[in-house]
């Protein structure tokens, strides 16, 4: 059966076709009677209109784009639920997608979104913002770097300062008695992880250069920035000799925490807190209620999504906003 179509609803409610797009567009340009008369016709041929061909017309849709690294990840997917919250607002809708962390993978999906007319798109890039990203501005589509500062003024960004938050999370371990610090990573070229390690080792050398502690600092290498990742990454801790187990272990992120977590109690010969302190970051919903309640560094993640949809609207005066991690101590490093 052939779908209803503008002019069969004209015909069935005695109007133009331009009133029908007026009921359907500007509904106060349109007589009360004539609007049910309209709307009736619509209900009864079971009209649908064809939204891609308004966005045709348009120049683009009332949706907006958000890829992310890994859409499995707790912190971006309240990331996306604080986006979606505040493009709902504006009456848009959100579209994710999730890069996994795949250059390829993402420039199919800026693609994809410039190809619907996006009305924007949010993007926490896998590497170094590419000509291509900067190429969206000329095509008239905005875009706001999510969780990642800008390179350039041709578009926002809405990130947070994680050097500082690496920084903090070993300055409170070392402040805690801790000498032997690992930093347990993956995925090391991103950004985001390199400005953590970048921190964490500032804040050892700060401490050497006041005399305050003589402390070390190692790279942990995880396969992958999952719980399983953190656990197998654990588990090789215990091969060493005793002696040259860390007393403390800095974690990338809250998934390796979990995982280191779960890897200490697995084996059972080190405790967590009382022989290795354990700190993650982002502070996803389930670090406070995990079997040892994780010390970590809380980046507000819905916060990031609805300033980044502001910011894509022109509803923020500044183009690019850094905000500051906090950090949150539990009992995983004695507090």
């Amino acid at each position: 059966m052939k779908a209803a179509s503008v002019k069969d609803v004209a015909d069935r409610a005695g109007v133009s076709v331009g009133t029908v797009s007026n009921v359907l567009n500007n509904p106060d340009r349109v007589a009360e009677r004539t609007r049910e008369r309209v709307q009736s016709a619509i209900a009864d041929l079971g009209f649908v209109r064809n939204d891609a061909a308004r966005q045709l017309r348009a120049g683009h849709s009332r949706t907006i784009g958000l890829v992310v690294l890994d859409a499995a990840n707790p912190f971006y997917a309240a990331l996306a639920r604080g986006a979606e919250a505040e493009a709902a607002r504006h009456e848009f809708s959100l579209l994710l997608a999730s890069s996994l962390q795949d250059a390829d993978r993402e420039a199919r999906y800026i693609d994809l979104f410039e190809e619907q007319r996006a009305q924007g798109l949010l993007l926490s890039p896998v590497g170094e913002t590419s000509a291509r990203v900067a190429d969206l501005a000329a095509h008239g589509v905005s875009t706001v770097l999510v969780d990642r500062d800008a390179e350039a003024e041709t578009y926002g960004s809405v990130s947070v300062d994680d050097v500082h938050g690496g920084r903090a999370a070993v300055e409170h371990l070392l402040a805690s008695g801790r000498r032997r610090i690992a930093f347990m990573a993956a995925e090391t070229e991103l950004r985001q992880v390199a400005d953590r390690w970048r921190g964490a080792q500032d804040a050892v050398a700060r401490a050497a250069a006041a005399g305050t502690a003589d402390a070390s600092i190692e790279l942990i290498e995880a396969e992958s920035l999952t719980t399983l990742g953190g656990r197998a990454a654990a588990l090789s801790l215990f091969e060493r000799d005793p002696g040259d187990i860390p007393d403390a272990v800095f974690c990338a992120n809250d998934l390796l925490a979990t995982g280191a977590l779960q890897a200490f109690i697995i084996d059972g010969r080190y405790t967590v807190p009382d022989d290795v302190a354990l700190v993650g970051y982002d502070d996803i919903e389930f670090a406070s209620s995990a079997i040892v309640p994780l010390t970590t560094v809380r980046r507000p993640a819905e916060e990031l999504g609805r300033t980044a949809v502001r910011m894509l609207l022109g509803e923020t005066p500044s183009a690019h906003t850094v905000f500051q991690p906090e950090l949150i101590a539990r009992a995983s490093s004695g507090h």
